[in-house]
This record gives structure tokens, C-alpha cells and sequence, in this order.
């Protein structure tokens, strides 16, 4: 049985490992950083491990080319595999709830979304329209959904937990060149494949971080809420759950290196979210605030980079990254993409040895 070695720990790592490792392949997951809990994780030392730091949730984007068609299969894919893991093991950090959308200068694919094609063409369970006296002010369209929310402290250790319990293996390691990996010695023997799920890309130039700062907050709230304004900033909230508080955000932040929090923004996300929707504020009309959080979401122009590449003559990576913002929300879909590329190369592999086999017969 080949030895597949995944690269990262994050939701996409975690999620395609345990994948694999469902179709009996052998599977070793290295990474620098893994899932802790976030009463105890260091904000500065793991900014770059983006998966603690999400909402993170599912939310309903109307694709309108072949690419954002790929990715809305992903989310459906991964809704529905959200929906059965939640009924097998309701530890795991996973949310059903509903999901609300405000748009103040709605696009022409919002526009014409009808609830029939919500529901039958894209999939979309308990859609509905919003009236006009249903939105808040300012805001020209709105809709809700049933969808998700996971606490991400508790989803990314429940799969972890999983992994090594079905037998997988961890290895806490810093990689500079997914190529290295090849030249170590691991208790399962050497790494036939690794797959790529380390977000960054390794030099890929069309690899960027988009900053994020949002605030955690201890209100609780029945929905998660998105609301685009008009000048392109986005006012939401994410539901964790699992006494995990409530994301309040959120900035989206191209090439931002900065790590510190703003106490200004802050001000302004609690603000714009408490107008938008007033009803997380409960009696005393307040927030209770826990935390500043700053991400950096490892964003690709061009999107996802989900393909094999040949390395050093007859080495194989799968690549599994650039996810930006969407990597929960799109996870299982691109763990299924990962199988589909191992399976090609391993079936190509095989017939190729095989080949190599029959000319030194004859």
C-alpha cells in the first residue's frame, strides 16, 4: 500500500488525510502547527496557521463562471458531508443553523436568483427571499438559508483525534520545500506522494495573505450573518459555539503583514454588526469581549491550485492550496479532488510498471 504523506494541519490537511486514509491508504501527516485550544493558542507565533482563526462557516456565493461552478460543487459536497458527521458525532463542533445574507448593492447574479433555482439548480435547503420590510437599513437585498458553523477548535482537534485513532501518524516538523520530504525516513517507510495542503504554496507567486482582524465576543447568536456594503467591506458574524463566543467581523486585507490587532477597528466591527443586527446585543445592549483576532488567509490569484506535479523525475506532489478565506467551507470537496488526482496517478503508475515489467520478461 503506497505511503501518502500530507503536508499542513490545517482544515484542508486534516480533512484530505482522513480521506485517504477512508480508502485504506497509509497516510502520514506532518506540519509545524496543530490543532490546540484557544483558551491556550499563542495568536503572534501561529498567525500563519490560518484554520484556528476562521469563523468559520458556509455561505451562499451565486457561482457565475466555470470556476466559482467547481467551487459551489465543493460546498455542496462538503455541506452534505457536514451534515452527516454532524448526526454520527455531535461532539464534533459542527452547527446547523440559519444563514442570512444582506446586500446593499446587489449584483445582477443575486438579482435574478429566484428562490426555485436556489433550491433545485444550486442546492441551496430552506432558501428564501427577503422581504423588503425584513432588511435593514440600507441594505436592497436579503435572503436566508440553511447552512453551518463549527467551532474551529473543536472541528480541527475532533479530526485529528479521528486520524490517529483510525491509525494515522503525526509528525511535528518545519519544511522548507515539499520536495524534502521525500529523503526522510518515516515508521510507514519512505512517502510515495505528498499532497501540498500547506496553504502557502512554497514559492508560488501567485500565493498572497489577505489579513484579517475580527473580534471574538461571549453574546451568543441564532443565525450567521453576512452583510456586503456598498464600498466593498463586509460586516458579519460566525456563531462558534461549543462555548466558543461569536465571530464579529470582519476585514479582508490584501498583503497586510501587520499582526496587532486595532482597537479602532474593533470599535467599527461591533459597531456596524450591532446596527446591522441588534439582537446579539440581549438585554444589558452590550458586547462581552474576549478577544481581538488577526488571521492571514493564503489567498491565490486565480484560485485553488488543486493538481499534480512531477518533481525530480518520478517524484509526484499533489497540490491542494490557495484557498483564501473558503477553506472550511469548501474543505471536503477538495479532500475528493485529492483522492480523484492519487487514484489517477496511482492507476498511471501501475500500468507503467507493469509495462516495464512485460519488456524485461520478453
Amino acid at each position: 500500500m503506497p505511503h501518502i504523506v500530507v503536508l499542513g494541519a490545517g482544515v484542508i490537511g486534516l480533512s484530505t488525510a482522513l480521506n485517504l486514509q477512508s480508502s485504506n491508504h497509509t497516510v502520514t501527516i506532518v506540519a509545524r502547527d496543530f490543532p490546540s485550544g484557544s483558551e491556550t493558542i499563542d495568536a503572534q507565533s501561529q498567525i500563519n496557521y490560518t484554520s484556528p482563526w476562521g469563523g468559520a462557516h458556509n455561505r451562499l456565493v451565486p457561482p457565475t463562471n466555470a470556476s466559482e461552478e467547481r467551487e459551489h460543487a465543493m460546498s455542496l459536497r462538503t455541506f452534505d458531508h457536514m451534515r452527516a458527521v454532524q448526526a454520527r458525532h455531535p461532539e464534533a463542533g459542527i452547527t446547523f443553523m440559519k444563514g442570512i445574507e444582506y446586500l446593499e448593492a446587489p449584483g445582477d447574479a443575486y438579482r435574478a436568483l429566484s428562490e426555485e433555482r436556489a433550491k433545485t439548480e444550486l442546492g441551496m435547503r430552506g432558501f428564501r427571499l427577503l422581504g423588503k420590510g425584513e432588511l435593514p437599513e440600507g441594505v436592497e437585498w436579503g435572503c436566508e438559508y440553511e447552512t453551518w458553523c463549527v467551532n474551529p477548535m473543536v472541528y480541527c482537534a475532533f479530526l485529528l483525534r479521528r486520524f490517529v485513532i483510525l491509525g494515522g501518524k503525526v509528525l511535528r516538523r518545519e519544511v522548507r520545500d515539499p520536495r524534502e520530504i521525500f529523503a526522510w525516513g518515516f515508521e510507514a517507510g519512505a512517502a510515495d506522494v505528498v499532497v501540498n495542503a500547506s496553504g502557502i504554496g512554497f514559492g508560488d507567486e501567485k500565493v498572497f495573505i489577505t489579513r484579517g482582524q475580527t473580534c471574538l465576543v461571549a453574546n451568543t447568536c441564532p443565525a450567521t450573518v453576512t452583510r456586503q456594503n456598498a464600498d466593498g467591506s463586509w460586516t458579519f458574524c460566525v456563531p462558534r459555539n461549543f462555548d466558543g463566543g461569536t465571530i464579529i467581523g470582519g476585514t479582508k486585507e490584501p498583503n497586510n503583514w501587520d499582526p496587532n490587532p486595532s482597537p479602532e477597528v474593533r470599535e467599527t466591527l461591533l459597531r456596524k454588526f450591532a446596527a446591522t443586527y441588534p439582537q446579539i446585543l440581549g438585554r444589558d445592549g452590550k458586547f462581552t469581549v474576549m478577544k481581538d483576532i488577526v488571521g492571514r488567509r493564503p489567498t491565490r490569484k486565480g484560485g485553488i491550485r488543486l493538481e499534480k506535479e512531477s518533481v525530480d523525475g518520478n517524484k509526484t506532489i499533489i497540490h491542494a492550496y490557495g484557498l483564501g478565506g473558503r477553506g472550511y467551507e469548501l474543505s471536503w470537496g477538495v479532500a475528493d479532488g485529492v483522492a480523484r488526482l492519487l487514484a489517477e496517478h496511482l492507476e498511471s503508475s501501475t500500468s507503467w510498471y507493469n509495462a516495464q515489467a512485460g519488456e524485461a520478461k520478453l
